[in-house]
């Protein structure tokens, strides 16, 4: 008999997959439009196409997996690992891109002449491969043995029952809260966070710099550089909330959840910070392509061509690509 479906998680589900409806066709989206358009080749491209890859994963692959475990079937201890484990991996895949883009804007300001020698498509896409390794070995860590198998077997022996132990499977059950809070949150995402925040605190004080000299690093109009960088700047501050406000509830649950095994916590609560961690693959559409003007061009020539059936004026695949917040 499958396990009966709370109103919570009914409510729970229903906004995992309205999540997941926005999410993966706005990612797909944003690959599409780097994919058709040239002019979207730079290395900044290439990193929020790699975060568009991720969030379209969280999307199509996460999401489901997290509501299988969220009803709980019973399985054998390590299938329930193997479903728990690409939700790490795929969430830290998207956090590390984050910063990696945080990164590469804060490039943008610090040596605006620079940049392009200085962040190649080659390193780039090194860069990403290298943030795609470092989720696999965060994302898979429970899989060498830092998980809760001792715990589950030392009930299961004690019922008399033999062989791998069948649980009924949730993300918990399986995946050790000492885990999630020391290595996961204390090393792969609050510092992070806290680098975003050094970053910012950085670009606004050289924006303010250069605004006090008056000093234009480009031969265009010193006012509108100046818009640009300021800009550039509100873009980040929106990304540190952003970030914060859809990783930082989850992770506080988890610390209470380890440091105060007692406190009880109301589970709407719990679906709560899931979803907002989810959700944050929805908004990076918003927040890295609909601000960009050549994007928004690209999906309006993609949506004509290919789903108005009326061909759109082409894109300059000569023109150079713009800043991210051009």
């Amino acid at each position: 008999m499958p396990p009966s479906i709370s109103a919570f998680q009914a409510a729970y589900i229903g906004i995992e997959v309205l999540i997941a409806l926005v999410s993966v066709p706005g990612n797909v989206l944003v690959i599409w439009a780097v994919k058709v358009n040239q002019a979207l080749r730079d290395a900044t491209f290439c990193f929020i196409a790699s975060l568009a890859v991720a969030d379209v994963a969280v999307g199509a692959l996460v999401i489901p997996l997290a509501i299988l475990i969220n009803i709980g079937p019973r399985t054998y201890f390590h299938t329930c690992l193997k479903v728990a484990c690409p939700v790490l991996i795929l969430t830290q895949s998207s956090i590390l891109a984050l910063l990696a883009i945080a990164v590469d804007r804060y490039l943008r300001v610090k040596i605006p002449l620079r940049y392009k020698t200085v962040v190649t498509p080659r390193r780039a896409v090194v860069a990403i491969t290298g943030c795609w390794i470092l989720s696999f070995v965060v994302g898979l860590t429970p899989m060498f043995g830092w998980n809760n198998l001792s715990a589950v077997e030392r009930d299961w022996l004690a019922n008399g029952s033999v062989g791998e132990p069948v649980i009924e499977c949730q993300f918990e059950k399986v995946i050790s809260m000492e885990y999630m809070v020391y290595f996961n949150f204390f090393v792969w995402v609050l510092p992070p966070l806290l680098l975003m925040v050094l970053i910012y605190m950085e670009v606004f004080y050289l924006i303010r710099k250069q605004l006090n000299k008056k000093v234009s690093a480009s031969s265009g109009d010193p006012q509108k550089y100046y818009g640009k960088e300021l800009k550039i700047a509100k873009s980040l501050a929106l990304i540190l909330f952003l970030f914060a406000l859809s990783w930082l509830p989850l992770h506080i649950l988890n610390c209470i959840t380890l440091f105060c095994p007692s406190c009880h916590m109301p589970r709407i609560l719990i679906y709560i910070a899931i979803f907002l961690s989810h959700g944050n693959s929805a908004m990076n559409p918003i927040v890295y392509a609909f601000r960009i003007q050549k994007f928004r061009v690209t999906f309006l020539k993609i949506w004509n061509d290919h789903f108005r059936c009326q061909p759109a004026p082409p894109v300059d695949e000569d023109a150079p690509a713009e800043r991210p917040d051009d």
